[in-house]
């Protein structure tokens, strides 16, 4: 009877995985490739704000923001974040986007919408002006932005590791003073002579 109980438990089994989708290797994104910090703009505005970052998708078709999305009034214009040479510059699903290959990289970044200002195998160099961001639209709503992507061959990174600190954090460090350190002259010391 035993051998008989396991036979049905067996087939339930084998159904059951038969019709349960199965995770295939091919369904999860590749491991993020490494990015160098080559970048040496923003490609709008000084320090732009992110109305949206990157948000990595579980699989390869899934859900997710594969970019970042950045603060710009329409007309304003958009910038190349390093050197490169122009792989695209046209209209995409009604939208105009400029893509550049960076130099000695195999990384593209793109940006959306923007009226191009460049054409296909031009030469730019970093902080060079691609186009102008294009009217508020479908993808950030009634706010204006520009969608900032970054490629690795077939696979988005987050375009924010092409920043180095410095320019992603807003500038040089400052010096502050520290508070609660006595100063020169009330230790006793002619100014000049503190601890060092």
């Amino acid at each position: 009877m035993r051998r008989t109980m396991r036979w049905p438990v067996l087939l339930l089994t084998v159904a059951w995985a038969w019709t349960w989708p199965a995770a295939r290797a091919d369904d999860a994104p590749p491991p993020p490739a490494a990015v160098p910090a080559v970048g040496r703009a923003w490609p709008v505005g000084a320090r732009p704000p992110v109305l949206r970052g990157w948000e990595p998708p579980v699989t390869v078709y899934g859900p997710g923001h594969r970019g970042v999305d950045l603060g710009a009034a329409p007309g304003a214009e958009v910038r190349a974040v390093a050197a490169g040479r122009v792989f695209f510059a046209g209209p995409v699903g009604g939208r105009g986007v400029v893509s550049v290959l960076l130099a000695g990289t195999d990384l593209r970044t793109t940006y959306e919408p923007v009226t191009p200002q460049v054409e296909k195998g031009q030469e730019v160099t970093a902080g060079q002006v691609v186009g102008t961001v294009g009217a508020a639209g479908r993808h950030c709503g009634a706010r204006a932005c520009v969608h900032w992507g970054l490629l690795s061959g077939d696979v988005y990174v987050n375009p924010l590791l092409l920043l180095p600190p410095w320019l992603l954090n807003g500038g040089p460090a400052r010096l502050l003073p520290v508070l609660g350190v006595p100063l020169p002259e009330e230790q006793g010391l002619p100014e000049g002579q503190g601890q060092g």
